[in-house]
């Protein structure tokens, strides 16, 4: 009771006392200096009984702030944080030793409640309760809390991970006082659990950002902070514990001291290595001299061969216990006990001196570990990303060498391309051939891991990226309707005519451009049929944690409107375009000076087809200068002329003859006789993805919903055989579109093609898998597949 007693007044007296607490931030025992002698009334001295060599993991997690990425309910929140030995039978639990407040919640007393919690029952630490009122919003929490985990029955070299665990607690915002107490109690609403592999056990120092769900979408900003320690007091016995087992027993064998001692040696030169590069990094001096001068390895290991070495980092990057120091065999129980305890001080004098410059660089910390997280990204998930790069062919692509047609288009010949097998199939057979191989990987590395993706590494997406490489040439101009020609001449109506072009033109060529101003970044997000404007949200998530100060458009226009023409599906989208780009420039004009604009698309199915006829508009010409990234998720480029799927075919035809739905016309080349004056191939005419720095086309090959060639823009089996008129229509629009995309000759233009093969195994044999419907929606119900893809490549979305 005293010592609950003691949490409750540090929570309400945190300035006064937080000092106290961190510069005794020690376990109990006093914190003696590199070799510096005990005094004679601590040494116990007991004949009974042998030395015994006790060490302890302190896992220290900093909590930094709490934002609310997309929360569906406003009310109570808390973070509740447990961890365990993975293997144990649940008894061997961490014990949170310590917590230090660094700062005051920036929250008004209306908008917290109480203080923070350990809970002896379950070991667990709670935050303080705090109150979520609207999207975007920043908690700062600022928090420190430090957990003990005895190595009980795990002895070295260590074998077991930790399972660290986040808990989301909610409360209704109408529960006040024990009711609010009892509701956070009841159940967590989210669960993010992480993985502490073995080898980061001995030393540790990461970003760990914490989501929890997709119905629950946060970022947790928390780092993890992990040393092995010289335990102060004997382990606590548990079920499994051996402390009744003679001290002579294998638990307590030379063999194990000298593993021991090699894990503190390892420990030791990592948090040496950090507290440099920390140094370096923040340029801040951290005086380790007084360390240096007193690490003596003679009083370590007497006059054995290692005497006057300095022990530096191993070199196996992963800081496995691979020291190879043969000569720890011929020390005397004696000499390894004394070693064991100089190591355990002076780890114990770096990882305070560790603690307190974290406290006072808490910030800048987090911010360096953060990029170091983002940059490994790509090195970490790559387990799931497979990398090939083509070339996207230079030549008019045919599929007969004898037809005079298409014979020597602007001095080129043509390239011939007959395709014998099915790309669809060929891509699925590639990726599950993958996703078995990962089946038998043994993953072991030392980083924190991720349950959501690490728990079942065989049920995540595989991707497939191409990164087409670009040759540097002109691009053809067959077309007769040019879409530069027409920009040349005023008001030139685009696929649909619009009235507001001129006054559009004027506006934004009357606004001034700084050079020192704000890039304005804006992200506009179209859905597919039927669709709502947040089916992409968690495509917007992802880009909202690479770059926060993104400002995006989730378009409503179309909403119950995609059954029309998409003619008039497109004018809608350009104008809420425009509105949206004049109004976040009006509000970064008058704050600061407009620098330039980077405006991206995203798109999910006809979306695309929706967004490329916005483009097409008139009014949207004098945006398209500043067109940045554009992804495509399973969008129909090039129509459904080719369209295999029998049973959505099917569907498509009852939408046409019953519902008489346009857009299922137009998608179909149906909407008039003449396959040249349909609007496809009008829309592949127009040069609408000529301005893209990054175009990016992400497929599934399980998607039954949009031909797989299409979604791809590329050649597809069934084409290359066809030479009636219909496959000569297709080629020309492949060819469009392919020309669009090859970059200028003084502009760089990345192109990526990205196949994301779903497990939908899970999902059993059902209508939704086997028309395939079911990949074509996991792109709006999974993030995993835009996690990989955006932070392997975040200058894309930057």
């Amino acid at each position: 009771m005293l010592r609950r007693l003691r949490w409750i007044i540090a929570g309400f007296h945190h300035q006064k006392t937080l000092k106290h607490r961190l510069d005794n931030a020690e376990p109990k025992l006093r914190n003696f200096k590199p070799n510096e002698q005990k005094p004679n009334n601590l040494r116990r001295s007991n004949n009974n009984k042998k030395p015994m060599m006790e060490a302890v993991h302190e896992i220290a997690i900093y909590i930094h702030r709490f934002h609310n990425l997309d929360l569906f309910q406003q009310g109570w929140y808390q973070i509740k944080i447990t961890m365990r030995w993975e293997d144990g039978d649940g008894s061997s639990v961490g014990t949170p030793s310590r917590v230090v407040q660094y700062e005051a919640p920036n929250l008004g007393p209306d908008d917290i409640d109480g203080v923070w919690r350990i809970d002896d029952t379950d070991h667990s630490f709670s935050s303080q309760t705090f109150r979520i009122r609207y999207a975007r919003q920043d908690v700062l929490l600022s928090v420190m809390i430090a957990f003990n985990l005895s190595l009980g029955k795990f002895e070295v070299p260590f074998t077991s991970a930790v399972i660290l665990k986040f808990e989301l607690m909610y409360a209704p915002v109408l529960d006040i006082g024990s009711n609010l107490q009892a509701s956070l109690d009841a159940c967590p609403a989210a669960v993010h659990e992480f993985r502490i592999p073995p080898k980061a056990l001995l030393g540790l120092h990461s970003y760990c950002p914490v989501h929890f769900d997709i119905f629950h979408a946060v970022l947790v900003d928390t780092s993890v902070h992990i040393s092995i320690l010289k335990g102060g007091v004997p382990l606590r016995p548990t079920s499994d514990s051996r402390a009744d087992e003679d001290i002579d027993g294998a638990t307590h064998d030379k063999s194990m001291q000298i593993m021991l001692i090699k894990s503190f040696l390892t420990a030791r030169a990592i948090i040496r290595e950090e507290l440099q590069k920390l140094s370096e990094t923040l340029n801040q001096t951290i005086d380790l001299t007084d360390l240096t001068s007193k690490i003596d390895e003679t009083k370590l290991f007497g006059s054995s061969p290692i005497a006057g070495l300095e022990i530096a980092e191993p070199e196996n990057p992963n800081g496995a216990v691979d020291l190879q120091i043969d000569f720890l065999d011929s020390l005397s129980k004696d000499e390894l006990f004394s070693a064991f305890h100089s190591l355990g001080d002076q780890i114990l004098y770096l990882w305070n001196m560790f603690l307190k410059f974290h406290r006072a660089n808490k910030t800048k910390i987090l911010e360096y570990l953060c990029d170091g997280w983002a940059n490994d990204r790509r090195a970490e998930w790559s387990i799931w990303m497979v990398y090939s790069k083509v070339e996207m062919p230079n030549q008019y692509i045919t599929s007969e060498v004898n037809d005079s047609s298409y014979h020597g288009v602007n001095g080129r010949a043509p390239f011939l391309r007959k395709l014998t097998d099915d790309p669809a199939q060929t891509a699925a057979m590639r990726a599950e051939l993958h996703r078995r191989s990962i089946a038998q990987m043994r993953i072991n590395n030392r980083s924190i891991q991720d349950m959501h993706i690490f728990g079942d590494p065989s049920r995540i997406p595989i991707i497939i990226v191409e990164r087409i490489g670009i040759t540097n040439s002109p691009v053809r101009s067959t077309s007769i309707n040019s879409y530069f020609s027409e920009m040349d001449q005023k008001n030139k109506p685009g696929l649909l005519s619009s009235g507001i072009g001129p006054k559009s033109i004027n506006k934004l060529s009357s606004t001034s451009f700084r050079q020192s101003g704000r890039v304005l970044k804006i992200v506009v997000f179209v859905h597919g049929f039927q669709g709502h404007h947040l089916d992409l949200r968690l495509v917007r998530n992802q880009w909202l944690l690479i770059d926060p100060k993104v400002e995006f458009l989730m378009s409503e226009v179309n909403e119950e409107k995609t059954s029309g023409d998409f003619r008039e599906m497109g004018s809608r989208l350009a104008q809420e375009v425009i509105s949206f780009v004049k109004k976040k420039m009006d509000k970064v004009s008058r704050t600061g000076g407009l620098r330039t604009i980077k405006l991206s698309f995203v798109g999910h199915s006809i979306g695309n087809v929706i967004i490329r006829t916005a483009l097409a508009e008139s009014c949207m010409e004098p945006y398209l200068r500043y067109l940045y990234t554009y992804v495509s998720i399973s969008g129909p480029h090039l129509g459904y002329l080719y369209s295999s799927n029998s049973l959505f075919n099917s569907g498509l035809w009852l939408l046409k003859k019953l519902k008489g739905t346009q857009c299922i016309h137009q998608l179909t080349l149906t909407d008039d006789p003449d396959l040249q004056n349909t609007f496809f191939y009008k829309l592949c005419k127009q040069r609408t993805l000529d301005n893209f720095k990054n175009i990016i086309l992400l497929s599934s090959p399980q998607d039954g919903y949009v031909p797989y060639h299409s979604a791809r823009i590329e050649m597809c089996l069934a084409s290359s055989s066809d030479f009636s008129k219909k496959g000569k229509v297709f080629l020309e629009m492949l060819n469009e579109c392919l020309d669009q995309i090859r970059a200028p000759s003084s502009e760089h233009r990345v192109f990526m093609r990205g196949d994301v093969n779903f497990d939908v195994s899970l999902q059993g044999r059902n209508l939704n898998t086997i028309i395939g419907r079911a990949a074509h929606i996991e792109f709006l119900e999974s993030d995993i597949f835009a996690r990989f893809i955006m932070w392997s490549f975040p200058e894309f979305f930057r």
